[in-house]
């Protein structure tokens, strides 16, 4: 297969992990005779510095014309610590999503065997966890009207939902249950929000399409606490804009660190593939990142384009580095292995192979579905 893809570094870390991604992927091309052609781009702090806005023109007709799109991080403390800064790196995100309209984030939350002991929640508790949570990524309260008084005492942020917008998400969700246990738990806060309770009815209504999936509700404080308590008990979470923000960052807390979860950003027409940490500006350029939730973005990416096998080699090779212990330190404190070693032995370890092809690990939670 041959696809054109786009490398957005972003800032922090992000040109770090994502050059352990590439080298994954070009042990995948190499592996299984395919040919990928990679494009770099500029978007947050990093096209600010250059071209004074986040997102280049030049940076979103780069990602239109390409297949896909990977994905570093954003944003940096000369920008964080300034609260009256008025343009800021994370829109050139939020403008990107836009654009490609990108309307569906699939965030998997799957605890790996080997690493149940780094979860600060007991062994019992989180062994089995395996859910993915279906944000709405276009609207909502992200990307509402904004307004500020004159004298910079009062401020609002609407929060707008329409029935196309959740309708479109809630059918992708619905798709994913149906082929994994079959359950679906939408998240709200309907007893506050009329947005909330316009999702309820929009959902409960698409629901009556697909009659084999087990439908409920949980508000979102409550659905908080229950991942914490019972996270076996989700299998897709369908929510909106902030709510899912909010609960994929605490779904990396059962796995035990936020640098081993991806994500992927759908449309109708395009895709970007991401880790959902942070720029963790403090950690730049020390070589201590952890890219296994970069690396496994494009083992994402590789089953969004049905190259399932290939998939599957990224995560066994992914899986050997947790049972090897080459891993980086927020991992193991003791670790002598730093980004780029993590980074080597993943690729190196990407090899055609039957060895454990029953760990697929749902296709990294986009199930067996080819592009949206």
């Amino acid at each position: 297969m041959n696809l054109k893809i786009t490398l957005l570094g972003g800032d922090g870390i992000g040109p770090e992990v994502l050059a352990q991604s590439v080298k994954c992927l070009q042990a995948v091309e190499e592996t299984f005779n395919h040919h990928f052609t990679y494009t770099e781009g500029l978007i947050g702090a990093a096209a600010m510095d250059r071209f004074g806005t986040p997102l280049p023109q030049a940076t979103i007709d780069l990602c239109r014309a390409s297949d896909a799109i990977i994905f570093g991080t954003i944003g940096t403390l000369k920008y964080d610590d300034n609260p009256s800064a008025k343009v800021r790196p994370e829109q050139g995100l939020l403008q990107l999503r836009r654009e490609l309209q990108l309307f569906t984030n699939i965030r998997p939350v799957k605890v790996f065997p080997t690493l149940v002991n780094k979860s600060p929640l007991k062994k019992h508790v989180i062994f089995g966890t395996d859910f993915v949570i279906y944000r709405e990524l276009t609207g909502g309260i992200y990307f509402g009207e904004k307004k500020l008084s004159e004298d910079g005492t009062v401020a609002s942020d609407l929060c707008e939902y329409s029935e196309k917008e959740i309708s479109r998400i809630a059918h992708l969700a619905f798709k994913a249950a149906k082929g994994r246990r079959k359950k679906l738990t939408l998240v709200d806060k309907a007893n506050v929000l009329a947005t909330s309770r316009l999702w309820r009815k929009v959902v409960t209504r698409i629901s009556e399409s697909y009659p084999e999936v087990q439908l409920d509700f949980l508000f979102v404080d409550n659905a908080a606490m229950q991942m914490m308590l019972n996270p076996n008990e989700f299998d897709v979470i369908l929510t909106d804009n902030m709510f899912g923000d909010i609960l994929s960052d605490q779904g990396s807390a059962i796995c035990g660190s936020k640098g081993l979860l991806p994500s992927a950003s759908i449309g109708n027409e395009h895709a970007m593939f991401e880790p959902f940490h942070g720029s963790y500006p403090q950690a730049e350029g020390k070589n201590i990142a952890n890219p296994v939730a970069s690396i496994l973005s494009i083992a994402m990416m590789l089953s969004h384009f049905g190259l399932y096998e290939e998939s599957r080699a990224v995560v066994i090779a992914v899986d050997k580095s947790m049972r090897k212990h080459v891993v980086t330190r927020d991992l193991s404190a003791t670790s002598k292995y730093g980004t780029s070693q993590v980074g080597d032995f993943i690729a190196g370890n990407i090899i055609d192979s039957d060895e454990n092809l029953n760990y697929n690990y749902e296709n990294i939670g986009l199930g067996k579905s080819t592009i949206i």
